[in-house]
């Protein structure tokens, strides 16, 4: 891979963002459903990808013609694939630089009924997922148990945990879990995105959103996404000199420096691990949790020392903003849309349990565990437990385009509990090897405990907060 081969590619980015803005600008139906212009441009790059156009193409061709990946090349492909993993250390390490550190009954009050809530979902789908396995897919397919753990795995794992987890599906005698795997995060990042959208559109309709209020009486041009001339504001604030280092550039080594520390405490805990246990278990938890902290780390060294002010949560922001518009449209690009052949039928149980049981949350446990604004705050945990952090992300940013409510801040708080275990974390790494070591009726009682203990929290604690 050369640099011209990643320079084209984050070229090509650019103007398919381009084109998602102008068709925002241009089409009603992308006004009216919210879309932004990194959603619109990623179905775009799909289509025009190899799993669409290419696919359509190939039945005209030959194996070896330009056209099997349709009009992006393999290069540009590879190139956007990792993307995503790159950008959600960034989005993840800026959450908290250039804010004031939240005491713990904040991150309670405010992080906490989104823990329970999330909480429920994902420990919820391994209880689905399970039941189903044991009641339908082992019984009648023939598959090992512990594909009751593809639908977090897939769901809130995404393709980067479905990867990483590869040579362990193998070592369990069950390689196609692989396939099923990153099948799942494909339909959760779909399903996420479209169904996630319909909702908003559902609470706007339904006056059940505060942020969004009245798409009726919206102005043409908030429609389109833009702001209007007597709302600009003048945007970041330059705090250092140009001469000596550009303001953008300076606030980026910041979030360099995050993701930095987040990366030496995930080797540190790596090598901990296998100098005390001789396993690996560690190698399977992601950088972003781990750069939140290092941005938390970060964080705590400004408010000690930056007696100048230099950092400006303004340029934080815009920079988790680009971070996140190279993510949201470079995963949609990506996604893998080959047919699973074999397994099918057994892949659309599992992907339409998955999605029913999160609806049914959404529906259910969202405005009975959330005190206030909890349809944009449900959205956020809806998306990442369909479609991984960055889908719940996305959709955060559709409901509360302009950070308003606590969703997003809510959304961070849960992340320093949540990311650890569920998501990508310890407990969905290591939960199909559990299951094949202990059976799944332990892991299900386990599970269903745990799921209890999220329904209690929020439906009980939380929810009687709301009441009173």
């Amino acid at each position: 891979m050369s640099p011209e081969h990643i320079g084209f590619a984050l070229l090509i980015l650019g103007i398919l963002l381009l084109l998602g803005k102008w068709i925002r600008m241009r089409v009603e139906l992308m006004q009216n459903l919210f879309l932004p212009a990194s959603v619109i441009g990623g179905f775009l790059a799909l289509f025009l990808g190899p799993g669409v156009l290419g696919r359509i193409a190939g039945n005209f061709v030959g194996e070896d013609s330009f056209w099997t990946t349709g009009i992006l090349t393999e290069e540009i492909m590879e190139v956007w694939s990792s993307l995503p993993g790159l950008m959600i250390n960034i989005v993840f390490a800026t959450l908290f630089i250039g804010t004031v550190l939240p005491g713990l009954k904040r991150i309670w009050n405010v992080g906490g009924p989104q823990l329970a809530f999330g909480w429920s979902l994902g420990w919820g789908q391994y209880v689905i997922g399970l039941l189903l396995a044991l009641l339908v897919l082992v019984p009648f397919y023939d598959m090992p148990p512990f594909v009751g753990a593809l639908i977090e795995i897939g769901f809130e794992g995404g393709h980067g945990t479905a990867a990483g987890l590869q040579e362990t599906f193998a070592d369990l005698g069950f390689p196609e879990a692989y396939d099923l795997a990153v099948g799942m995060a494909t339909v959760g990042i779909l399903s996420g995105v479209i169904i996630g959208i319909i909702l908003i559109n559902w609470g706007v309709r339904r006056d059940k959103t505060k942020i969004i209020s009245n798409v009726k009486g919206m102005s043409a041009m908030k429609k389109a996404g833009i702001v209007e001339e007597e709302d600009r504001n003048s945007g970041p604030e330059k705090t250092v000199r140009s001469e000596s280092i550009e303001t953008l550039t300076f606030h980026f080594t910041i979030v360099g420096l995050a993701i930095f520390i987040g990366y030496l405490l995930l080797e540190g805990i790596t090598w901990l691990e296998a100098a005390l246990f001789g396993s690996d278990f560690m190698t399977y938890v992601p950088l972003f949790p781990l750069a939140m902290f290092g941005g938390l780390a970060v964080q705590f060294f400004v408010d000690k020392y930056d007696k100048h002010r230099l950092v400006d949560r303004q340029m934080i922001t815009s920079i988790q903003g680009f971070a996140l518009d190279i993510l949201i449209i470079s995963a949609i690009a990506t996604v893998s849309l080959a047919v699973l052949g074999e397994y099918l039928v057994p892949f659309l149980l599992l992907a339409l349990f998955g999605i029913l049981w999160n609806v049914f949350g959404f529906f259910v446990f969202g405005p009975r565990m959330l005190p206030d604004y909890w349809l944009e705050r449900a959205i956020g945990d809806f998306g990442q437990s369909t479609g991984v952090t960055a889908t719940g992300l996305m959709l955060i940013r559709v409901a509360d385009p302009e950070t308003e409510s606590p969703a997003l801040e809510g959304f961070g708080y849960k992340q320093l509990v949540f990311e650890p275990f569920l998501g990508g974390g310890l407990v969905t790494a290591l939960s199909a090897p559990l299951i094949f070591q202990f059976g799944p009726i332990p892991f299900l009682i386990f599970a269903s405990a745990m799921l209890l203990i999220g329904l209690l929290m929020g439906l009980l604690y939380f929810g009687r907060k709301k009441a009173e």
